[in-house]
């Protein structure tokens, strides 16, 4: 096959490029519709290219949902490094939720994933250790009933604030909301 404009011949890491494809791709039309046919398409590669690297569509939610919980937990450790503040944990989630869409939409579907999967138990252990800690700090509890509570405040804010289901202004910013309803909470 020669190249073309819509097929180029070579891609230097084809599976990152895959990956970056595939998650513009669930920005446009969400998990339900993505396609490996149209992500091999829109990478200019053949159909079984996505099929090699990944095997199925699972196999690409899985390493897409990995990767996902990896850079939470990136993040949130970034965050707990320069303050073991528990609402800026909760800002800091919803940041990644609203600026990584697609991870965040198919992180939280383990359905469409094998869950699993020890990259992605590992990188999900890793973020969940960044919420329970500062939970249970700020609430003077143990166990996860704190963890569960806080990660189901900021999770469930950051869901409703994606989905456009919020009675905001269309340029709120969701950060500094987020930092208000959770300094009412832990403030009382």
């Amino acid at each position: 096959m020669r190249p073309s404009a819509e097929r180029p011949y070579h891609h230097g890491n084809l599976r990152r490029v895959l990956l970056d494809t595939a998650i513009e791709l669930l920005g446009e039309v969400g998990p339900s519709q993505l396609s490996l046919r149209e992500l091999a398409r829109r990478t200019g590669v053949s159909n079984a290219a996505p099929v090699h690297h990944f095997g199925d569509k699972a196999g690409l939610f899985t390493e897409i949902a990995a990767e996902g919980f990896d850079m939470l937990a990136t993040q949130l450790d970034e965050v707990r490094r320069h303050t073991d503040d528990f609402t800026e944990m909760g800002v800091a989630y919803v940041r990644f939720a609203v600026t990584h869409r697609a991870h965040f939409e198919v992180m939280f579907r383990p359905d469409l994933y094998h869950a699993d999967d020890p990259d992605v138990v590992a990188a999900n252990r890793a973020a969940a250790a960044h919420l329970y800690g500062p939970a249970n700090a700020t609430t003077g509890r143990s166990g996860k009933d704190a963890g569960i509570a806080a990660w189901s405040l900021v999770h469930g804010f950051a869901t409703l604030w994606i989905g456009g289901n919020l009675d905001v202004s269309p340029d709120a910013d969701p950060e500094a909301l987020a930092r208000r309803l959770g300094r009412m909470i832990t403030l009382g």
